[in-house]
């Protein structure tokens, strides 16, 4: 009975919790302190109407105050921070992903790290949940006239970082997938011209492995620094590029010689062009991905990623 309590609960807990925390460590882990805490409350006989509704309130609690703790960690984090991606496949595990395979891009997600833990959350609970502004006032503790406030202003800060027009997800697909294909031909022609001409390049390697210090901005300089990586690679014996869903669109997983994970490439599209490239090599936020590799063992090598 509890078993299935949890199993029933826990998708939409984690698709509310990742999204609110960028990472899917700390989404499964107030994914369990909420249930552990309705669970102790069921044995103890108290009388819960909806323990749906019980659980989202308490993981949406539990985010905020870690979201805030969060905040405090990555203002002395090293290099750009990106959040954790995910696998969004449906045969990775249904039951954790069947909430969450929409609105999970990196560029939303990045853009929500703008908003206070408390306008993060109105703005996922009525935007990506639907729900209304009387059921996040219960869920906040407070006011419905408070919750329309932060509304307001959350949606006012996304808009204002919104893509200008909206990219279909076959479209996204394909972009990616030809981005891809170029990479792996080593056509820096063709690359380019699947990028905008302000594209940027951002890696996420958190001082545990090699990345960039700062985003490189423009066309050009994306796709030569691309070419770059690639010609590293294949001296070294090369890089396999395993193509994968993540975040809610066809991404890539790169893999050294022995099939230990490097990083994950996540490709932000709009109006018909590629506009970032985002490579998290972090191996904090790989390892439920799969066996890491040891980048810096691998430098050691005379291997540059």
């Amino acid at each position: 009975m509890i078993d299935e309590l949890f199993d029933r609960l826990r998708p939409k807990g984690f698709a509310i919790a990742y999204r609110m925390l960028g990472s899917a460590s700390e989404a499964e882990e107030v994914v369990q302190e909420a249930f552990l805490r309705l669970y102790r409350e069921l044995e103890e006989g108290s009388d819960i109407e909806s323990p749906e509704a019980y659980f989202t309130t308490v993981v949406t609690r539990l985010s905020i105050d870690e979201l805030r703790s969060a905040r405090a960690r990555r203002e002395v984090y090293t290099g750009e921070w990106l959040p954790e991606p995910i696998l969004t496949a449906e045969e990775e595990d249904p039951a954790r992903h069947a909430e969450i395979a929409d609105s999970l891009s990196l560029g939303l997600l990045v853009v929500l790290e703008t908003l206070t833990p408390e306008e993060r959350a109105v703005f996922l609970l009525r935007e990506v949940f639907d729900y209304p502004h009387d059921r996040i006032a219960e869920v906040l503790g407070k006011s419905p006239a408070a919750v329309r406030q932060l509304a307001v202003r959350a949606r006012g800060h996304v808009g204002e970082r919104e893509p200008r027009f909206e990219t279909s997800r076959e479209q996204h697909d394909r972009l990616a997938a030809s981005f891809f294909d170029a990479y792996e031909e080593g056509n820096l022609q063709k690359l380019e011209s699947l990028l905008a001409a302000e594209a940027s390049l951002h890696g996420d390697g958190g001082g545990k492995a090699p990345a960039l210090a700062r985003a490189l901005l423009g066309r050009g300089r994306v796709a030569r620094a691309m070419m770059g990586f690639r010609r590293r690679a294949e001296r070294f014996g090369g890089v396999e590029l395993r193509r994968a869903e993540l975040n809610g669109g066809l991404g890539a997983l790169a893999y050294d010689p022995d099939g230990r994970l490097i990083s994950a490439l996540i490709i932000e599209t709009d109006s018909g062009e590629i506009q970032s490239v985002n490579s998290i090599v972090n191996p904090d936020k790989l390892g439920h991905l799969g066996p890491v590799a040891d980048v810096n063992a691998l430098l050691k090598k005379g291997f540059r990623p």
